[in-house]
């Protein structure tokens, strides 16, 4: 076997032995040593840098420095590197020397805890100082953002667990470009090298909403980004990276998994390199992906040019540039008015020229949020515009308001800020044009003397002609009319002319695309000092949409009024047929010992003509029956199925049958013989020889017994209503009454209320029966007159008093 060929056993192939593992292995070997050395230079450049320190403080040479740098470290047991960054970070007082305070306690005890760990996770257990430190060396040292993307991805981020970066530049257009990034296949760079405006990304929602994103898992937000197929279910942190006011990117940093809720010394930290992101993006524009190695210094554009390109413009116009304190922003000084300037409150424009904007507009920090506006356009370099905001400007302590258009735009590191105060006489001319079209209005005015017409635009459109055809004299109105309307024009303008009064009349237009509209023309003449008119107003409004609705509206009227018509007739016979069959009284029915009343009330409403029945007969038997029931629904058609069913009854009665297969025969008649209607009822067979009542009742309320001074409902007996079921078998009951014993039947619309139950309403029916005794008339008619029910439903009652 050659022995450059790999072993048969399946050994490594990476082996050192063989050359493919020698040369594997002596890359990984140099990657090392090129990390080392970037290591140490950056270490040496944050040393060198603690010694130029100690040179201006101590006013030594740079060899003193350098033993007074030793002697301290040695003295306070750490290294040179980390006392240079300690020193670095008392003389800077920036942005990461506040982060990494909170972090050097911390760190140095975890290298204490770690000092027996092997040697080759030294460079993991650094400080965070020293992390930062060499993270702000190799930005500051970077020819590009791409090799500041690298710099921070090494030496702070995947310390803190991060797998790959990314830096967005905001463009002023709204767009995001991919300035660097680290971590992401070249394919994936490549193709998130752009982001259009308006597509939103996790990057794009930092921009927007000016605040860190800190993303648990990129799949919960259902937001697109770079990397979202190598690590779906990573967390993500977005941090606008600004300075003074001004956001100028993004720095994305993305984990593997889910990312849980960081400290806020973390958080701290990448805040800090999000600034420091910033300062790069101010000086450099990205190239990645391209031709180019490096990206030029960003070129701002002159303010000079935006002063030209606001006195080029018609429209009210200041250009603002940045007012900073501290290296932040506070205010915008406004460095340019055109001179189509306009102040809200009438002041001249040196007054507003080289102001700083809330010290002429101070209002404009309050309701009308205009500085936030300004505020927020310099930082994003998304444009605004708005219409009819509020503008007020405080002159002399008085509030001075005015409505105007606002476009509010970036260019560089300026703003362009343009209202157009709105005119009120064209706001009123505007909203007349909308309230004659919304109308559907057109006007004119007629020059008796010079012959000139003027229409406006709308009345070309009422009368489908072109402009360029020309308006219409009123004299010559007839001739684009209906012929039939030739009277009414001729009146109209005879009004109008001879007796020089205001006149209106309302015709058919026949235009030229062969479309009738019903038209109505108003006008008046403007008279001369003789009396004569020599000038002619109007309008014409287009009526047809009225003209057929009022046609529509008096055939529904013919139409309700002929079916109001049918339906009263209908109510009427149906009344009819009920009050025939049921009479609200009758004569009392004669029976040895026996007194019998019974009693009828309709419906309150004629519409709800119902289905209560009751029938008292003396049987060639010599007993009686007593019957009361109410059939389901309202209308005639429970009126026939209800006088089916007293029929039936009354004939059913004659065999001599108990009530209960009285009740089950008329249940077979109800169910078979009739629409399926259904129905309650009880039925009564009283015996005058021996006072005894056999009863049955079929889902209906059971009779009352009035005795002495005590009122009691019968017990129920079993019994399905009528017609539900083909066959049912119903239970009877019997009741020995005695001399002085009243027994009521009713259909429910005595007692049924919609605001109770049905116990409660018997209750106060038994409380009414109950009273003080009266005749066997009297007593129905008490029933009646305070009954409670509230259904306007029908009611029967049929009383018997045992004498």
């Amino acid at each position: 076997m050659d022995a450059d060929d790999p072993p048969a056993d399946g050994r490594n192939t990476l082996d050192a032995r063989y050359p493919v593992g020698r040369l594997a292995a002596t890359v990984e070997r140099l990657r090392r040593e090129v990390r080392a050395a970037q290591a140490e230079a950056d270490g040496r450049a944050l040393v060198e840098l603690a010694k130029g320190i100690l040179v201006e403080r101590l006013g030594c040479g740079p060899a003193q420095a350098a033993r007074q740098l030793a002697e301290l470290a040695a003295q306070a047991k750490v290294s040179p590197l980390e006392l240079a960054v300690d020193v670095i970070n008392q003389s800077a007082r920036d942005r990461l020397s506040e982060v990494t305070g909170a972090f050097l306690a911390g760190a140095r005890d975890e290298e204490a805890a770690a000092a027996s760990a092997a040697a080759a996770r030294a460079e993991e257990e650094r400080s965070a100082a020293v992390r930062l430190r060499e993270a702000e060396s190799g930005a500051l040292a970077a020819p590009d953002t791409q090799a500041v993307a690298d710099s921070l991805f090494q030496h702070a981020l995947t310390p803190l667990g991060a797998v790959a970066v990314a830096i967005w530049s905001a463009r002023s257009d709204g767009s995001l470009a991919l300035a660097g990034c680290a971590g992401f296949p070249p394919a994936e760079a490549g193709r998130w090298h752009y982001v259009p405006p308006g597509v939103t990304t996790v990057a794009r929602t930092s921009l927007t909403e000016r605040a860190g994103q800190w993303i648990t898992s990129l799949a919960g937000t259902g937001l697109p980004s770079i990397g979202q197929q190598q690590f779906p279910e990573g967390g993500r942190a977005a941090l606008p990276a600004g300075t003074g006011g001004r956001v100028h990117g993004v720095l994305e940093v993305v984990w593997a998994t889910p990312l849980p809720p960081q400290s806020p010394q973390v958080v701290r930290q990448v805040e800090a390199l999000a600034e420091l992101c910033a300062h790069t993006l101010e000086t450099y524009a990205s190239v990645h992906g391209g031709d180019a190695a490096a990206a030029a210094p960003r070129v701002l554009p002159d303010a000079a040019e935006l002063v030209d390109l606001a006195d080029g413009l018609h429209d009210p116009a200041l250009v603002l540039v940045p007012y900073l304190d501290g290296g932040r922003l506070v205010d915008f000084h406004i460095h340019h008015v055109n001179s189509r300037f306009l102040d809200p409150a009438g002041r001249p424009r040196g007054l507003i020229n080289g102001a700083l904007l809330l010290e002429a507009y101070p209002m404009a920090a309050g309701e009308s949020e205009l500085f936030q506006r300004v505020e927020r356009v310099y930082a994003t370099g998304e444009p605004f515009r708005a219409q009819r905001m509020n503008l007020t400007a405080l002159v002399d302590q008085v509030p001075l308001a005015a409505v105007a258009d606002i476009s509010i735009s970036r260019h560089g590191n300026s703003v362009l800020l343009l209202w157009r105060v709105e005119d009120e006489t064209a706001r009123l001319a505007s909203l007349l044009q909308h309230a004659q079209r919304l109308g559907r209005i057109g006007g004119f005015e007629e020059n008796l003397l010079t012959g000139e017409i003027t229409w406006n635009g709308q009345l070309f459109s009422l009368y489908g002609r072109q402009p360029s055809s020309g308006p219409v004299p009123l004299e010559e109105l007839a001739l684009h009319a209906h012929p039939d309307d030739a009277v009414v024009i001729g009146r109209f303008l005879r009004t109008l002319l001879h007796h020089r009064r205001a006149a209106s009349a309302a015709f058919r237009l026949q235009r030229p695309d062969e479309v009738t509209r019903h038209i109505r023309v108003v006008a008046e003449p403007v008279l001369d000092a003789d009396g004569r008119p020599f000038v002619l107003r109007g309008a014409y409004q287009d009526i047809s949409a009225q003209h057929w609705t009022e046609v529509a509206l008096a055939a529904t009227r013919d139409q309700l009024a002929h079916s109001e018509q049918q339906a009263a007739e209908h109510n009427r016979l149906t009344l009819q047929l009920q009050h025939a069959i049921m009479p609200p009284t009758q004569t009392p029915l004669r029976v040895p010992r026996l007194d019998v009343a019974v009693r009828y009330r309709p419906a309150e409403t004629e519409q709800l003509v119902g289905g209560d029945w009751y029938d008292a007969v003396l049987l060639p038997s010599g007993l009686v029956l007593l019957c009361v029931g109410d059939v389901a629904g309202h209308g005639i058609e429970a009126a026939t199925s209800m006088v089916v069913l007293r029929n039936a009854l009354r004939g059913l009665a004659v065999t001599g049958a108990g009530p209960g297969q009285l009740l089950s025969w008329l249940n077979s008649v109800a169910h078979h013989l009739t629409g399926s209607i259904t129905a309650t009822a009880v039925c009564g067979i009283y015996d005058p020889s021996n006072r005894t009542l056999r009863w049955a009742r079929a889902g209906h309320l059971p009779p009352v017994l009035v005795r002495d001074a005590e009122a009691v409902s019968l017990p129920l007996v079993k019994g399905l209503l009528l017609g539900a079921v083909p066959e049912v078998a119903y239970g009877e009951d019997e009741v020995q009454l005695a001399v002085g014993d009243t027994l009521l039947m009713y259909t429910d619309g005595l007692i049924e209320r919609r605001d109770r139950t049905m116990e409660e309403s018997m209750t106060q029916l038994l409380t009414t029966v109950r009273a003080a005794p009266c005749t066997l008339d009297q007593q129905l008619d008490r029933l009646l007159t305070y009954s409670r029910s509230d259904t306007d439903d029908d009611t029967c009652i049929i009383g018997i008093r045992v004498s």
